[in-house]
């Protein structure tokens, strides 16, 4: 669980996790948003929308609840660096 003062033992967890998963593309950048009308954009935004609450699940409720409104996964994991990684 991601408190502030662990992020890079979390980021490293979560990597893993989401590699497991075959979802870890949708972080780093590999996987572009497409397009509303994309037919590929639903079954993205059901990816997004799961990667999204897997990582508010992974951190206390103050960083879970500062990431919430964040649309997409990978703003909210460069987000949490931005924030954290230094």
């Amino acid at each position: 669980m991601l408190n502030g003062s662990n992020y890079h033992a979390w980021a490293r967890t979560m990597k893993c996790a989401l590699g497991a998963k075959n979802k870890y593309e949708f972080v780093d950048g590999s996987i572009s948003i497409p397009n509303t009308f994309d037919p590929s954009y639903k079954s993205w935004s059901r990816c997004n929308m799961i990667i999204h609450s897997w990582i508010i699940n992974s951190v206390i409720e103050s960083i879970g609840q500062s990431i919430i409104f964040l649309e997409n996964a990978i703003n909210v994991w460069k987000d949490l660096k931005e924030r954290f990684s230094q």
